[in-house]
């Protein structure tokens, strides 16, 4: 698993939240990208914005660490309209055949995530081909 204290992962989990709050996405949407059981219900994922920490797997991890990383991304893009983050990813870009960055992450799982990522942040493309 990690090395992550229960408080460090509480501050992770809120983190990510936030983020799929920002890119508006719907319950199904979030527990979609998060790589969650497709019977996760609304209520726990409100648990996560407070309450609880996700659950400590290495895949969701790995989703999660990919989740901050676009975030991050789309930051360091956008650094003066923060409402930019949502706008790209639901709009149709010419790299994913006029699909958009969230249809990507739906429909392919962590290779999407890693897609989108790749295409956000030069540094992690280079990394992940390296």
């Amino acid at each position: 698993m990690t090395d992550y204290t229960n408080d460090e992962f509480m501050y992770i989990t809120k983190t990510v939240m936030k983020v799929l709050d920002t890119w508006n996405l719907t319950t199904e949407q979030a527990v979609q990208v998060l790589g969650l059981s497709a019977q996760t219900k609304k209520r726990q994922l409100d648990k996560y914005r407070t309450l609880k920490a996700f659950p400590n797997d290495p895949i969701i991890i790995k989703r999660l660490s990919h989740i901050v990383g676009i975030s991050d991304a789309l930051r360091t893009t956008f650094p003066r309209n923060l409402n930019m983050a949502e706008k790209w990813m639901n709009t149709n870009h010419r790299r994913f055949d006029n699909k958009t960055p969230l249809s990507i992450i739906l429909e392919e799982g962590i290779d999407g995530l890693c897609k989108v990522r790749s295409e956000l942040d030069c540094t992690f493309a280079w990394n992940a081909t390296a």
